[in-house]
């Protein structure tokens, strides 16, 4: 696997922030304290491990997104992403801002929706290196078609805490609707000295991140300080974002976080992540379900007014997000923030 074989621990004089284990073999038998795990987890950081998830295929993504992202430059820019909003295909680096100052990101990455894989080998938004479309069905596609069984379980649980009706949530997010969900490889080059990805929520519903290296933070609830997540070997890192905070009415909570330089001795490597993100419909209506779930009436009322009623559908929502990253959009890097951002989050470090 690329840079991983010789590269150090994770330093044990680093703060880092731990998380709640969830085993994904006992969830999907039913297990009532591992339900109730994830649930805690879900609702009080929205951050979690998530072990014995089955995901067999992740060491070969490693491996297919490193040969893709070692390319020369001037062939990944063949399958750049732009400025329009669209998630797919190749982000270079200094592309998108990591801050309000428009200080740029350190990272490129290599997006492939979820819907290009489920079609392969028909296209339905865009094409992609010949790297990727070599183990596009041996790898990538049964990566996330496995991904999505595992969210789609996660998905069903929440369903059932929040009071909804069978189906209800499920429905939100059918992977024979177009959506916004991808899979995705961030690669951050050795010795970096800034951000590889601001501080942010996550646009979708649900993430599955498997890192080797440090990186990956997260500000805890009142709290103003930075902390590191310890990679676990075998773990996927799991959490929430904006779209089931949002029809939730802010039960399920979507945290900030951010992709800073791996600590310590893990700095000299080039670090890789593979993530999958799970993302409601592009046609579906982002509200509060309010009105299908007594649970989610109550919490919205406590929120301030509008707060999950932002009138967009998940399509506008990511693509509106997408834009205001972008080095082009510096202006509205605020709003590319999410659904938790405030001043302080640009402010502290660890």
């Amino acid at each position: 696997m690329p840079g991983l074989t010789t590269a150090p621990r994770f330093p044990q004089n680093i703060p880092t922030h731990p998380l709640l284990i969830v085993n994904y073999a006992l969830v999907k038998s039913g297990d009532r304290g591992e339900v109730e795990k994830l649930w805690k987890a879900a609702t009080e950081l929205g951050f979690w491990y998530l072990s014995n998830h089955g995901i067999d295929e992740v060491d070969d993504m490693f491996d297919v997104y490193a040969d893709a992202l070692d390319l020369p430059l001037e062939e990944k820019m063949q399958y750049e992403q732009g400025d329009s909003g669209n998630s797919y295909g190749y982000k270079a680096r200094g592309k998108i801002v990591t801050d309000k100052n428009g200080t740029l990101d350190t990272s490129e990455f290599l997006n492939v929706a979820q819907d290009d894989a489920l079609s392969y080998p028909r296209i339905t938004y865009r094409s992609y290196p010949p790297t990727i479309n070599e183990h596009m069905g041996d790898v990538i596609v049964p990566f996330v078609q496995n991904s999505l069984a595992v969210c789609t379980t996660i998905l069903s649980i929440f369903e059932q805490k929040l009071g909804l009706p069978k189906g209800e949530l499920l429905k939100r997010h059918s992977p024979t609707e177009l959506n916004g969900g991808e899979a995705r490889c961030v690669k951050t080059p050795p010795n970096a000295d800034r951000a590889g990805i601001g501080a942010h929520t996550d646009f979708g519903s649900l993430s599955m991140v498997h890192n080797r290296l440090g990186g990956l933070q997260v500000m805890p609830p009142n709290s103003d300080r930075w902390y590191y997540i310890k990679p676990l070997p075998r773990h996927a890192v799991c959490n929430v974002g904006d779209t089931l905070a949002l029809f939730s009415g802010g039960i399920l909570r979507s945290n900030v976080h951010r992709v800073m330089p791996p600590p310590g001795e893990q700095a000299k490597y080039t670090r890789y992540s593979i993530a999958y993100f799970s993302r409601p419909g592009n046609r579906i209506v982002l509200r509060a379900l309010s009105n299908e779930s007594k649970i989610i009436a109550r919490a919205a009322l406590r929120a301030p007014a509008c707060e999950y009623e932002p009138g967009t559908t998940a399509g506008e929502w990511t693509a509106r997000r997408i834009r205001n990253l972008r080095l082009k959009s510096r202006e509205g890097w605020i709003a590319s923030q999410g659904t938790e951002h405030d001043g302080v989050k640009e402010r502290t470090t660890v």
